[in-house]
């Protein structure tokens, strides 16, 4: 029996390994943290998940929280003026729900789940002379850890890096209490609000510890107002400056906000990361390599929403990739191609995530103000967020955007 380790308990490295279980793999996984650390601890991210990743889940029973997570059922948009009336505001259906279970509740019962079925769970934190160490006992390893020293096993990929430094500063709470938007109360929807030279605001329906939440996501600008949480404000001074930027800039979503409370005293997050490619093969001190997957390796803003999307598709690939390979070696070349196939689809979310970053050119707000009178270019915006590599086909390029633009008019 093949001998797998994986170095994280995220949502890459859980998924990889239950998967790998059900094919009779001998799969250990290293976690920093116990299944009662994680349940414990603070919120890790948003993780609004589309239907193209969660099929991932499903096809592996691997979706133990679909009936008690909301369901959501849409994407909207608005654009905020200079004196903070709605410039601009509609909202897309999608074909499938989406959903997004709060990785403290999916983490650590994925954890479990991977105990049960015969996967060997280590708690330590791993080095690199820790993993120096182990990999020379194991067929592949593969870290799936995106912080810490064992990313800088992988070398950044300049050629695919455009940033060299964070491009927002990141603000979250999960909250109860949140009224959905009156515009479509029977929907529940992603709120995606634009402050144009100041950030986004996302507003994404979720399940959490204490059922079903809302998350409060900001990205700001740097150096703009909404970077401003160098300070670790306190649970509900973070809460409350989130709520002032709101009623500032987003009066409309203050409205349905203002009663809203925590979820709990770790429901809040703040920080900020650059988007950045690496090179997919680390090499130990020892010679053996190790692969790294999903954030290790493509770890994009999330102001596109896509990244437990990515690491699901990633492990999905991944997962493919170590079947076929049957009883040969998983060597550099096998790594290298390995990634690159994942990079097919990556590639796509990564050039639309640093598009996101800037400012929209004169044809993507052609698209958002067609999408306010045409619910198809809505929907289509919409449902791109399952399957980013359609927005190469008309959204990215201001040639293809005019050709469908006209198409849709005629």
């Amino acid at each position: 029996m093949r001998k797998i380790l994986i170095v994280g308990a995220g949502q890459s490295g859980l998924q990889l390994a239950l998967t790998l279980r059900e094919h009779g793999y001998d799969v250990t996984v290293m976690s920093a943290r116990t299944p009662d650390e994680i349940r414990k601890g603070r919120v890790m991210s948003t993780q609004c998940m589309f239907h193209d990743a969660l099929q991932h889940e499903r096809d592996h029973d691997l979706n133990l929280w679909e009936r008690e997570c909301v369901r959501v059922d849409g994407l909207g948009v608005s654009i905020a003026g200079p004196d903070s009336s709605r410039v601009l505001d509609w909202f897309g259906k999608l074909d499938n729900y989406a959903q997004s279970v709060d990785q403290r509740v999916k983490m650590a019962g994925w954890l479990e789940l991977f105990e049960r079925k015969g996967g060997q769970l280590i708690i330590h934190g791993v080095t690199t002379a820790d993993l120096d160490k182990l990999a020379g006992m194991y067929d592949l390893v593969v870290v799936a850890a995106g912080k810490g020293e064992l990313v800088e096993l992988f070398d950044r990929n300049p050629e695919r890096s455009p940033y060299t430094s964070p491009q927002r500063a990141l603000s979250l709470v999960y909250v109860h209490g949140l009224e959905r938007r009156p515009e479509h109360p029977e929907y529940a929807a992603v709120r995606f609000n634009i402050i144009p030279g100041v950030g986004e605001l996302f507003m994404i329906p979720g399940y959490t510890l204490s059922g079903n939440c809302d998350i409060l996501f900001f990205e700001g600008i740097p150096g703009g107002p909404l970077d401003c949480w160098g300070d670790r404000p306190g649970p509900q001074e973070h809460l409350d400056r989130i709520l002032g930027f709101m009623k500032q800039y987003l009066p409309w979503e203050y409205e349905r906000a203002r009663n809203v409370e925590l979820t709990d005293d770790k429901a809040t997050l703040a920080g900020g990361y650059t988007p950045v490619v690496r090179h997919p093969v680390g090499e130990l001190p020892s010679g053996h390599t190790v692969l790294g997957m999903a954030d290790v390796v493509v770890a994009n803003d999330p102001i596109t929403g896509q990244g437990s999307n990515n690491a699901s598709k990633c492990a999905a690939v991944f997962l493919d990739a170590i079947l076929e390979r049957g009883d040969a070696p998983y060597d550099r070349e096998w790594k290298n191609a390995t990634f690159e196939r994942y990079w097919d689809y990556a590639q796509h979310v990564t050039q639309w995530t640093n598009a996101m970053l800037q400012p929209p050119p004169p044809h993507v707000m052609e698209i958002l103000g067609e999408a306010g009178a045409n619910p198809q270019v809505a929907r289509r915006f919409a449902n791109g967020f399952s399957d980013p590599s359609d927005y190469q086909n008309w959204f990215l390029d201001p040639a293809k955007a005019a050709e469908y633009l006209a198409s849709v008019r005629s």
